[in-house]
């Protein structure tokens, strides 16, 4: 099993939080911050009045941040080597994590079962799912890369993903596939062949017709509104519609915070988190939204680049997985709002409401930036 060196492990333990802290990506560590700032904002517009209210989506999303960025740190202290070690619970934990809306526990909201009731909050379990499989499925590739070369590998890594996919996909099209991103991208930097990469991605297309008639009704429909983007009657496209109002209307420097009417008037569905961006360009205009699309390019280069630089296979694929998730939401979520996407319910992540999808970010900026720590070579003070 890969791992870090003794010096390195020591360094760590004796100094806990300090070295980590010391040789982590200080641009990465500070974005998560801006974004909450920017989330704490425009969530607070959603709600706005004739005046700035503290609602209770505003206090769900802070106190969401405040948990997000002790373990943020907490992530940062982890030894990622440790994952390869207990990658067989993280796999039973992320099919127990899916399976646990078909208990008593779980509640439908937007017309999908895909949360589970804490009492006075809900929970989405596949947003935990996304960083749970991913840590196992980057072990599994680390410890079976020499076998990926081969169809007989690559297969029986899809076979054991499918289960978590399966569930996933079942309660949540949308997260199905960012999970789905995330193995691929995955698969490629652990060195799987590029013809055998090239034949498996053909027959994948060939199963897309079989795929859409396995769909639920209103995933389907969601298809259907996609490839017909000016019929209104279909579900999505008169959001999507009222969406591009809002960012077009907005101009070069938007209507100023606050003021967006689109979302006030409730043409806008789910402002607060699918359609987040909306509001953004509605207020802020172009030039609001090109800053926000500009630091989350920061932000997956800083990714891309820590990928780069990791020390080892497992350290390389388990940023690559996150890295991947990041992108695929930040790229659909904006193109939604846009129409170059399929409606879906992907958060803007960080920016978006949604107590969970904010932790589970938070966890995952810990991670990386805990793994580009470690590749940076360790100095005694």
């Amino acid at each position: 099993m890969i791992s870090l060196d003794c010096q390195e492990r020591e360094v760590f333990s004796i100094y806990g939080l300090k070295e980590p802290l010391r040789n982590c990506d200080r641009i990465l560590m500070i974005l998560p911050v801006i974004f909450a700032a920017i989330s704490i904002i425009m969530v607070g517009s959603t709600a706005y009045t004739d005046q700035f209210n503290i609602s209770r989506d505003l206090v769900v999303q802070i106190s969401a941040y405040l948990i997000g960025f002790v373990l943020l740190f907490l992530m940062l202290t982890v030894d990622y080597a440790q994952f390869e070690g207990i990658h067989v619970f993280l796999y039973i934990l992320s099919i127990s994590l899916m399976l646990l809306v078909y208990t008593p526990l779980g509640v439908e909201q937007y017309g999908s079962r895909a949360w589970i009731t804490l009492g006075v909050t809900t929970m989405q379990p596949c947003e935990i799912v996304k960083i749970t499989f991913t840590l196992w499925y980057a072990s599994w590739l680390n410890r079976h890369k020499e076998e990926l070369h081969l169809l007989k590998g690559l297969l029986k890594s899809v076979l054991l993903s499918a289960p978590v996919l399966f569930l996933i996909a079942t309660e949540d099209l949308g997260n199905a596939l960012v999970v789905f991103f995330m193995m691929v991208m995955m698969l490629y930097f652990a060195g799987v062949d590029g013809k055998l990469f090239a034949k498996c991605a053909v027959v994948f297309a060939a199963c897309l017709p079989l795929g859409y008639l396995l769909m639920q009704s209103h995933q389907k429909e969601r298809i259907d509104a996609f490839l017909h983007p000016n019929d209104t009657s279909l579900s999505g496209n008169y959001q999507v519609w009222n969406s591009k109002v809002a960012i077009g209307s907005g101009g070069l420097t938007g209507k100023g915070l606050f003021q967006g009417t689109q979302k006030s008037l409730d043409y806008l569905p789910v402002a607060k988190s699918d359609f987040i961006f909306s509001v953004i360009g509605e207020e802020l205009g172009f030039l609001g939204g090109v800053a926000v699309i500009l630091l989350y390019a920061v932000f997956i280069f800083r990714i891309i680049m820590i990928a780069h630089n990791s020390k080892n296979l497992l350290g390389r694929l388990i940023v690559t997985g996150l890295g991947a998730m990041f992108m695929f939401q930040v790229f659909e979520n904006i193109g939604m709002t846009m129409g170059i996407m399929p409606v879906t319910g992907i958060t803007l992540p960080f920016i978006s409401y949604g107590g969970t999808s904010v932790i589970a970010d938070m966890a995952a900026v810990g991670i990386i930036l805990g793994i580009g720590a470690r590749s940076k070579i360790i100095h005694f003070s």
